[in-house]
């Protein structure tokens, strides 16, 4: 194909691209930098409650150590159809269609051609009379060019796109994590709120009982008009928490519905119906720092776009060199169709073909301190993200430490207030206390009961943040 002289130039040619294509310029990626060392090797946390709390390695769905079936479908549906989801996976999908797209680039081009033409040109000979006749001409070919990836450019363009696309799947896996803590959140929400709803229901029953009871006894004059006055205040007071309490579950019920990805009302015949809060474990597994650091999705992508930043940096630095295109095209062409194929109709070309921007003013090395911009950036954020990793953990340990110890004291509150309500209840039917004490004790239950219940919330609610910010609850993608 090629003629004898310039078979051996072109092959040469050939060979010194290929040794030269090895280089690669900008820095290698050296890892991420260390953050606070010594708090990331540290055997436990420094917030780490006294009780309750095992250093075992932490089960990634925590939601079943919760033992609710109902709470585990709701998460699995949120994972499933909740629109921040599905963005979070078509942007993966999109990263790895550009990281396709960057591979493709290192790769030849390559285009068919075809062609039939028929043009009549003027006759401008003055010696002849005659106008020219038209012309035919058919053609058929195939072209293709590739660009050396001589100094690397494309190699770092592949591995920036490499490591976003890695970013971005632990996006998707962040987003996973903060959706099933909100859909746990909102669950508990609802269980209280519909707990301490049903407990001002009994105790509006049980005052409207007191209050009919004490209306009756006004009447045959054993009881003053201001006690069916103050009962009547108490009766009303406990109504009026009922409203705020039903607006709560109403919107809680609405809050499920649009995480798992439904209309507000889509769960209300589901959820409806009273059921306890979730029972916590006795021991809690978090692990050690260096596990928690590892699992959290939002480190690994501060890590990756480092990484990207990083190979970005190369990627810039390759165009101040210059660069080389193996061009190539075969065809034929003949006047008439039916000789197309034949074999002097067929042409060849074959060239390297070199292009170097030596005048550009200081755009390159621009760009390329630009990069490096970027990636100094990048490295702060990813030293934000673990200081902030290891704050949230620490913090989230103590909050629940500290709300463990908090809800015993309200459990023991109640359990005092339960027996002086009773007592005090016996010492007025036997008529030996006033109906002001008896109204006293009740609402001093009443609040002690709200308060645990409360309390019991919020526990879980830190149960939920605490396994949030050891970064679990996400699912490896296809």
């Amino acid at each position: 194909m090629f003629s004898r002289p310039f078979a051996p130039l072109f092959l040469t040619l050939l060979a010194a691209v290929c040794a030269i294509s090895a280089c690669t310029v900008g820095p290698d990626y050296a890892g991420a930098p260390q953050v606070a060392p010594d708090a990331a090797r540290a055997a436990n946390f420094v917030r780490v409650p006294a009780v309750g709390i095992v250093s075992t390695r932490a089960p990634n769905q925590w939601w079943l150590a919760l033992n609710d079936p109902q709470l585990n479908t709701l998460i699995d549906a949120a994972l499933a159809h909740n629109p921040d989801i599905h963005a979070a996976q078509a942007r993966l999908r999109e990263s790895r269609a550009q990281l396709q797209h960057e591979k493709a680039n290192g790769m030849p081009k390559g285009t068919v051609d075809a062609a039939a033409l028929r043009m009549r040109q003027p006759n401008l000979s003055a010696l002849s009379s005659s106008g020219g006749g038209p012309l035919q001409l058919y053609t058929a070919g195939f072209d293709a060019t590739w660009e050396i990836d001589l100094f690397g450019g494309t190699r770092r363009a592949v591995e920036a796109a490499t490591a976003e696309a890695d970013a971005v799947d632990a996006d998707l896996a962040d987003t996973q994590v903060s959706l099933a803590a909100e859909v746990a959140q909102a669950y508990v929400d609802l269980r209280d709120e519909q707990q301490r709803l049903t407990l001002a229901q009994r105790s509006a029953e049980i005052e409207q009982r007191m209050l009919t009871l004490t209306q009756q006894r006004r009447a045959h004059g054993t009881a003053a008009d201001v006690d069916v006055e103050r009962l009547t205040t108490q009766v009303e007071n406990t109504r009026a928490t009922l409203t705020p309490l039903d607006e709560q579950v109403e919107a809680s019920l609405d809050q499920l519905a649009v995480l798992t990805g439904q209309a507000p009302g889509a769960l209300d015949q589901e959820l409806s119906a009273l059921r306890p809060m979730p029972a916590l474990p006795a021991s809690v597994p978090v692990g050690d720092p260096a596990s928690m650091l590892q699992q959290r999705p939002d480190i690994r992508a501060a890590e990756r776009r480092l990484a990207s930043s990083n190979a970005q940096i190369g990627e810039h630095k390759a165009d101040f060199f210059p660069k080389v295109t193996l061009f190539g095209d075969i065809g034929y062409t003949a006047a008439n169709p039916g000789h197309l194929l034949r074999q002097n109709n067929f042409s060849w070309i074959g060239a390297p073909y070199l292009q170097w921007n030596v005048l550009d003013f200081g755009r390159t090395l621009s760009s390329v301190h630009g990069a490096e911009a970027s990636r100094d950036e990048a490295d702060a954020k990813y030293a934000h993200t673990v200081l902030a990793a290891l704050q949230d953990a620490n913090t989230s340990l103590s909050r629940y430490g500290h709300q463990r110890e908090h809800l015993a004291t309200l459990q023991q509150v109640q359990a005092s207030a339960d027996r002086s309500a009773t007592l005090m209840r016996q010492r007025y039917t036997a008529g030996t206390s006033s109906l002001i004490d008896l109204l006293d004790t009740q609402r001093t239950q009443f609040s002690a009961q709200q308060n645990v219940v409360a309390g019991q919330a919020e526990l879980l609610k830190d149960f939920v943040s605490l396994q949030k910010s050891l970064g679990l609850g996400w699912r490896v993608q296809g």
